[in-house]
């Protein structure tokens, strides 16, 4: 058994580095924006041949185990590898993400209405560091595209619903528009998570303060409770709070039941970079990910995790490029994990790592 294993960690090792050395170098010609759309794009065109899905998961087979299966929020999730927001903004790729080993798929952000986001470049790569910069700005078609999509839901794999508000729509009127999105969606994903912590809507993150952040999740949780069967609304936070926030979170969660916490979104901080200041001034604005961030956001899972007693599941994301980073935010507390920039620059293979060495480290 344990040679079997070692010998399917070295075939995805070499998987790896077929991306790595090929793949990933020629993607990377292409600005990441064309890349990033062609890709959903192609893989949209997929989802809808025959048999594709099915090479795909042949080509990157997830270990069957008892011992990776995750329970959250009365789901089971075959093992806590999931793709985070950002990736399947309007909902078309999840099937081929679902087969390339993925558990789960988070959708969105998506907003009331079809909204274009912020103006372009906005999306930039720094591979000395493993890191993305993106200041995209909630672009996406609108609930209702979102909700088409999903109705065409033709595999098991779970769905979350990453919701947020248009930007033209003050932070006053916000709770509307995510009750909007709640509603138009409950039907079609098996969870939801708030976001109130991307830095590149205006005065998002005005939202995270507590009594708004409060009101928001009180109203979502009075409706949610209105339905036949809830459904988890989860509360996606930014790395960049103080312990006194991250206090202030537990108890929001606490008081407003809701089902736990994405930990976390992207960073406004500049550190741990190799490129000059500069450089990363002539970028601008936007969130930061990637394996600058790391740390940072496993911090943020311990601290929560430690400071609540464990009272509630965290989804842990951030700078997970590896199976070890992975391992160490399920040490820190996290019951689950997501793959955004590490998808990016270890490709597919990276999931079935992760589970293979969760496996190792479980013996």
């Amino acid at each position: 058994m344990n040679r079997c294993l070692n010998n399917l960690v070295i075939i995805y090792y070499k998987r790896m580095s077929v991306y790595s050395s090929f793949i990933r170098p020629v993607l990377f010609l292409f600005k990441p924006e064309t890349v990033h759309n062609f890709t959903i794009e192609y893989l949209h065109i997929l989802s809808k041949i025959p048999f594709a899905s099915a090479i795909i998961r042949k080509a990157y087979p997830i270990p069957q185990s008892k011992e990776l299966e995750r329970t959250v929020c009365g789901i089971t999730f075959p093992h806590p590898v999931g793709l985070a927001a950002g990736l399947d903004k309007n909902a078309k790729a999840y099937k081929m993400f679902g087969a390339m080993g993925f558990a789960f798929v988070e959708v969105g952000t998506v907003t009331p209405k079809a909204q274009p986001g912020n103006p372009l470049p906005r999306l930039f790569r720094l591979p000395k560091d493993k890191a993305i910069i993106n200041r995209m700005g909630f672009n996406n078609y609108g609930v209702q595209y979102m909700v088409r999509k999903l109705k065409k839901r033709n595999t098991n794999i779970i769905i979350g619903g990453n919701i947020g508000k248009n930007k033209v729509t003050p932070n006053e009127n916000a709770t509307a528009d995510y009750v909007t999105c709640f509603e138009a969606l409950y039907d079609y994903v098996d969870y939801f998570v708030v976001n109130v912590s991307s830095p590149n809507t205006p005065n998002l993150r005005e939202l995270q303060d507590k009594k708004p952040l409060t009101e928001l999740l009180e109203t979502l949780m009075y409706e949610n409770k209105q339905k036949p069967k809830q459904k988890p609304i989860f509360l996606k936070i930014a790395p960049d709070v103080t312990h006194s926030q991250l206090d202030d979170i537990i108890e929001i969660v606490t008081k407003t039941k809701i089902a736990g916490i994405v930990a976390t979104n992207t960073t406004i901080t500049r550190n741990n970079l190799t490129y000059s200041k500069e450089y990363i001034e002539n970028i601008g604005a936007g969130g930061l990910s990637g394996a600058p961030e790391t740390a940072m956001s496993t911090e943020v899972i311990r601290y929560l995790h430690t400071k609540s007693n464990g009272a509630f599941p965290i989804i842990g994301v951030g700078g997970i490029m590896t199976p070890e980073d992975a391992y160490e935010k399920l040490q820190a507390g996290a019951s689950l994990i997501q793959l955004y920039s590490g998808f990016i620059y270890e490709g597919p293979s990276l999931i079935q790592r992760i589970c293979y060495y969760i496996l190792q480290k479980q013996k």
